[in-house]
């Protein structure tokens, strides 16, 4: 079988959820299948690790997809002419978009539909792209993939999918993430926070992720406990949404939040092993991959009673409500105070990260192909 893939999202040193989703199911895809041929379709200038078998041919087609003109032009002319070329069997999308004026049959993991739910999430150019064409990509495909249970009936009930066509795929954790021994951890705080206890949150930051009022609850935590803790915030500190910014501002405490950017996997594990909390409050996930590396690494979470956080939590994390400040603090106060619950959490997580890692998520996603061409 030739399978065609959407790899725009394979970007050297920038992979974010989805970009993880994409590089850790196909390396472990095309290794697994060695009687296929795949041809990773890029939109722009490869990175040769990025070809991780003999089976795997890289495609350099153009324009780089990034606004909502260059996606039509991308997905709907030039991916259709890569593939009348190439003439494959199949055409895999890990990101949702697929291509309307093909009639090769095509799988798209569609990993969340927080779009659908409130207008604010995106900026309203990316906004309107998504609401007019998610819809058609949904029916478009002969099967899809999604991240969670909850998403999968968001898909169903939202679009009119039915439930035998969609299979639920679920994320995993980089297998890095690991406990550190206490000297690492005390060298970690050392590096990042001054030496202090720290919460973590970790996210491109959008709004939908809520850091204002993680920000909020973590001000009010300082104020009532006087509390030397620190507040690490993981992700570009340019895409600081106007919420967040204003918050900062108002902050008695905001000289203990540390924005660190973006860091590269080998940093993040040992910030992440090190946290006494990960704080998770997102208004909306498909999954929330944070979580289960914070149970890979073995630091107690803190995570929204919405969507699939509930799901991919189980009885391992604090859930709160992530519109209340009140129950964020709460939650902060109880891990920051009480050990023994702290140690509780993570012993539930120890068990509840058995449910996920991309070996399983790579099969999942593999069975999903073999059933789109029965």
């Amino acid at each position: 079988m030739k399978i065609a893939v959407n790899t725009r999202l394979l970007l050297p040193d920038k992979l974010e959820g989805i970009g993880w989703f994409t590089y850790e199911t196909l390396r472990r895809i095309v290794k697994a299948h060695p009687e296929h041929e795949f041809d990773f379709i890029f939109d722009r200038d490869f990175d040769e690790r990025f070809v991780f078998a003999e089976n795997v041919k890289p495609i350099l087609t153009f324009p780089p997809a990034r606004h909502p003109y260059l996606w039509y032009i991308y997905f709907e002319y030039s991916i259709p002419y890569v593939l009348g070329k190439l003439k494959p069997d199949l055409f895999l999308s890990t990101d949702g978009w697929l291509s309307l004026r093909t009639d090769i049959p095509q799988v798209d993991v569609i990993h969340d539909l927080n779009f659908e739910h409130e207008q604010t999430f995106l900026k309203s150019k990316y906004q309107g792209y998504y609401v007019k064409y998610f819809p058609q990509f949904a029916k478009k495909a002969a099967r899809l993939a999604t991240v969670s249970e909850f998403s999968k009936q968001d898909i169903h009930t939202l679009y009119g999918i039915p439930e035998d066509r969609i299979d639920v795929v679920y994320n995993g954790s980089n297998e890095k993430y690991r406990p550190l021994d206490w000297d690492e951890q005390i060298e970690t705080r050392v590096k990042y926070a001054f030496g202090k206890e720290y919460f973590l949150f970790v996210s491109a930051i959008h709004k939908r992720k809520n850091l204002a009022n993680m920000l909020r609850a973590f001000d009010d935590f300082k104020e009532s406990t006087g509390s030397d803790m620190k507040f690490l915030v993981v992700g570009a500190k340019a895409g600081l949404q106007d919420d967040v910014e204003a918050v900062l501002k108002q902050m008695r405490h905001s000289d203990d939040v540390r924005f660190l950017g973006h860091l590269a996997a080998e940093q993040l594990v040992n910030v992440m092993a090190s946290a006494t909390a990960l704080v998770y409050a997102s208004l909306f996930e498909g999954f929330g991959i944070p979580i289960v590396e914070a149970f890979y690494a073995e630091t107690a979470v803190i995570t929204s009673n919405v969507t699939s956080m509930p799901e991919v939590a189980g009885d391992a994390a604090v859930l709160v409500d992530p519109q209340s400040v009140e129950q964020i603090t709460d939650a902060m106060k109880r891990i920051a105070k009480d050990k023994d619950f702290r140690l509780g959490l993570i012993e539930k997580g120890r068990i509840q990260r058995q449910n996920f890692s991309w070996d399983l998520t790579a099969q999942k996603l593999w069975q999903c192909i073999e059933k789109s061409m029965e």
